[in-house]
């Protein structure tokens, strides 16, 4: 978590670090905090052919893959397997990346319906810390490419 609130406060972004139950899910880390699960982003690491990406969506939602491959532009990007993860960004915990492409340098694709919410909650590398941010402040300086990455055919109910 360091690392994220380091950048975090590098750029001037106001934030709340706030520890929680340890949790597997952003479905539930939202259940652990007690807010909706739309409140939580999550962010999916992609492989693409030039390497990794994040696709950043609400914990509510599902990547579309193919939505997902349209705005990488990449026709066989596919999600990222565990062992992946866990060999390529050692000091993150798996189901807990931040929605910071700059951080991992990769780049960040933002589902519109994100941009939506004044906060947003997410992890912030630990399985039971996140943060919440202004969304207009968290994604200020942080390069990223708004593009659907879900369709809108119900919220998941886990």
């Amino acid at each position: 978590m360091a690392a994220v609130t380091e950048l975090l406060e590098q750029r001037g972004v106001p934030f709340e670090a706030i520890p929680h139950e340890r949790t597997y899910t952003s479905i539930d880390e939202a259940r652990a905090l007690g807010i909706a699960a739309d409140e939580v982003v999550k962010t999916v690491v992609l492989d693409t052919a030039s390497g990794h990406a994040l696709a950043v969506l609400p914990a509510s939602r599902r990547v579309d893959i193919r939505l997902a491959r349209a705005a990488i532009g990449d026709a066989h990007a596919r999600f990222a397997s565990e062992e992946e993860l866990v060999r390529d960004f050692p000091d993150l915990e798996l189901g807990a990346f931040p929605p910071l492409g700059s951080l991992l340098r990769v780049p960040t694709f933002v589902d519109p319906e994100v941009l939506t919410h004044d906060t947003v909650v997410f992890a912030a590398g630990s399985q039971n810390e996140s943060v919440k941010a202004r969304t207009e402040d968290l994604f200020r300086d942080e390069p990223i490419t708004e593009a659907p990455l879900t369709r809108h055919t119900g919220l998941i109910d886990e």
